[in-house]
């Protein structure tokens, strides 16, 4: 399967891209499908099963697969509205299908969570039926959430795309990543803006690339002048970005002695307001949206001669390191941990700031090992199921992390002992290997050994 970036990088809402996005587009899904029968239909029943039931409370689940039963869609919906509409389908007991089919709805009766079940595919699995005035079933669906917001039916699970677009440098490894790149003479992000143009145009491309990039900035904007001190959510986390964005902006300047304050900043406010629900760039997954926008924010502020063409470059490179973790592993916490989260946005924002700064493609590759190199068994083990603690913090040490990673590739010669291809191999088998107490279940780690309030 070919990816486009533009699946990697999107723009949605708060706080999970497993556990908000991608139920909000299952639930549009099932009812799109539907067209054909929603005269018919009288009651739904919405089911949740694994991780996506154990978490589901803390990361907007339910309000999202509502709005996405309405119509809604992660790029559109207005986010302040998800929980708003959510609440009135429960108070009123009527949800409008695809906002023009009105039918009763009961949340105890027709939303279940099944905390002690896992669907056989995935542990993000949802189950949607649909009856008729008789009770019988018109339509049943199982779809899971696989990380980043991308969804797959059941019956689809493992099978190719029926429109399969041929690139013209095709890869799943970095090794064949860069061949090409050898072969061609090409930069990682030449390979990949060709890739991007059987999709459109190179114009387009970067059109909405740098609109992309607008999008997180304007994100690291909200969170530094947010007027709201704590996040939503049980454990009343105050938002710490505003704080800081006061006393570091004080003389007007970003001073470079003040540069590990300021990308902790963009990196917290990012978080704070995926927390908060706001709008956010997936990327690749809502628990780890800050580490990129950080990192371009780093290269926009602290590197010199920054320009749109590197910040296009950027983001192109980011993709292809997302591709092959997409394709060799996993981006999904509950099926590998945070090093799947946190671990694979280290690890892009690290090639991708090597290459904007001048590495080979040899160097860009050594950048993205040693990202997840050092992130490898990153357990996710959210406090309360919030995307808040260790979530926002861990953001800002991917981030740093990453501008390490790429200033030690930087300064070597692009040759190393573990390849790209055997870390993400091995992320995939240590996630394998991991306790599913430690996968986005809050079931163990910090989830269940930190200090009562």
């Amino acid at each position: 399967m070919n990816i486009s970036i533009f699946e990697l990088l999107t723009i949605g809402i708060g706080p999970s891209s497993s556990h908000t996005v991608g139920p909000m587009r299952a639930a549009k899904t099932f009812v799109d499908d539907l067209q054909s029968l929603l005269s018919q239909v009288v009651s739904i029943r919405v089911e949740l099963y694994g991780s996506l039931a154990l978490t589901g409370g803390g990361h907007g689940t339910a309000p999202a697969i509502l709005n996405g039963l309405e119509g809604q869609t992660p790029e559109d919906v207005q986010p302040e509205m998800v929980p708003l509409r959510a609440q009135q389908i429960i108070d009123q007991q009527i949800i409008q299908l695809k906002g023009e089919h009105p039918i009763a709805f009961d949340m105890a009766h027709d939303f279940l969570f099944h905390y002690n079940e896992t669907l056989p595919q995935h542990p993000n699995g949802m189950r949607f039926s649909a009856f008729n005035a008789g009770g019988q079933l018109l339509k049943t669906a199982d779809i899971f959430s696989i990380g980043g917001g991308f969804i797959v039916k059941s019956d689809a699970f493992n099978q190719p795309l029926a429109e399969e677009k041929t690139v013209p440098y095709p890869f799943a490894t970095a090794r064949e990543l860069l061949a090409h790149c050898k072969q061609h003479s090409l930069n990682i992000s030449d390979i990949m803006l060709a890739n991007e143009c059987v999709w459109r145009s190179k114009a387009e491309v970067k059109h909405h690339l740098l609109h992309i990039a607008d999008v997180m900035k304007h994100c690291i904007e909200r969170g530094c002048t947010a007027t709201e001190t704590y996040l939503p959510g049980s454990l009343h986390v105050k938002r710490r970005a505003p704080s800081l964005y006061a006393k570091l902006s004080k003389d007007g300047t970003q001073k470079i002695q003040d540069m590990m304050n300021w990308v902790n900043l963009y990196a917290l406010a990012v978080n704070e307001e995926n927390a908060a629900g706001g709008r956010v760039v997936t990327a690749p997954t809502n628990g780890a949206a800050g580490i990129i926008p950080a990192v371009l924010s780093y290269y926009i502020h602290f590197c010199e001669n920054a320009t749109d063409d590197g910040i296009i470059r950027y983001l192109l490179t980011a993709g292809a390191i997302a591709i092959l973790y997409k394709k060799g592993a996993s981006i999904s916490a509950a099926e590998v941990g945070c090093q799947g989260e946190v671990g694979v946005a280290c690890s892009m924002a690290a090639g991708a700031l090597a290459e904007i700064l001048g590495g080979t493609p040899n160097q860009v590759e050594n950048a993205a090992e040693i990202g997840m190199e050092h992130n490898l068994g990153l357990t996710c083990d959210p406090i309360a199921g919030l995307v808040q603690i260790p979530c926002i913090e861990r953001n800002t040490m991917g981030s740093i992390q990453a501008i390490n990673a790429a200033q030690l590739a930087l300064m070597g010669d692009g040759e190393h002992l573990v390849s790209l291809d055997k870390v993400i191999a091995t992320m995939l088998q240590t996630g394998r290997d991991m306790q599913t107490s430690y996968k986005e279940t809050a079931k163990g780690g910090l989830a269940v050994n930190h200090p009562e309030c």
